[in-house]
C-alpha cells in the first residue's frame, strides 16, 4: 500500500511540475496557436520544434487536461474547450507573432497537416481562419518598414516642391551662361 501511494505522489509531483512549466510558458506567451498534430512523424514534429526555436516560439505536445489548467486564467468558451479532445500541440509564440504562424501555415500547407484548431492572441480567441490570414501579413520589421515610408513621403515630396525654385532658378542662371560664353 505504501509504494501505491509513494508511485501516485511521484506521478503528481511529475505532472504539477508539468503544469508549472506550462504556466510559466502561458504566462511569457505574446499569443499561441493549438493544433492537431495526430499524422506527423516524430521526425517532422521535431522538425517544427527546430524551426520554431529559431522564430521565438517554442511547439509542445502535452495533455490536453494540463494544458486546459494552465489556461484557467482566458476564460475559454465552451467550443473553445472542446478543441481539446483528440491530440493537441500548442505553439507558443515569444516575439514576432507572424514569422512562426507563416512557417506553421507554409508546414500545414505543404503536409496537410497538422491541422490549426483556433489561437489566442492579446487574451482573445481566434479561429482557425484568422490564424491563417494572420500568417499573410507581412513580418513586424517589413511592417514597419513600409510604415516609415509611408510617414516619409510628405516629407520627401514637401522637400521637393521647396527645393524645385532653387534648382530651377540655377539651371536657368547656368543655361544663361552658357549661351553667353
Amino acid at each position: 500500500m505504501k509504494d501505491e501511494t509513494k508511485k501516485v505522489s511521484e506521478n503528481r509531483q511529475k505532472k504539477e511540475a508539468i503544469l508549472a512549466t506550462l504556466t510559466e510558458k502561458v504566462q511569457k506567451s505574446n499569443a499561441f496557436v493549438f493544433v492537431n498534430y495526430q499524422g506527423l512523424t516524430h521526425i517532422q514534429l521535431e522538425g517544427l520544434k527546430k524551426a520554431a526555436k529559431k522564430l521565438d516560439a517554442e511547439f509542445v505536445a502535452v495533455k490536453n487536461s494540463l494544458m486546459l489548467r494552465a489556461l484557467s486564467d482566458y476564460n475559454l468558451t465552451d467550443e473553445d474547450k472542446l478543441n481539446f479532445e483528440q491530440p493537441t500541440a500548442t505553439l507558443f509564440i515569444y516575439g514576432d507573432v507572424v514569422e512562426p504562424l507563416k512557417h506553421l501555415a507554409k508546414t500545414a500547407k505543404e503536409l496537410s497537416l497538422p491541422k490549426i484548431k483556433f489561437g489566442i492572441l492579446d487574451k482573445e480567441s481566434i479561429s482557425s481562419q484568422q490564424v491563417l490570414h494572420l500568417a499573410t501579413l507581412p513580418a513586424l520589421p517589413v511592417m514597419r518598414a513600409q510604415l516609415l515610408g509611408m510617414m516619409m513621403s510628405p516629407i520627401q515630396s514637401l522637400h521637393r516642391a521647396l527645393s524645385w525654385p532653387m534648382q530651377s532658378l540655377v539651371m536657368t542662371l547656368n543655361a544663361i551662361a552658357k549661351q553667353k560664353s
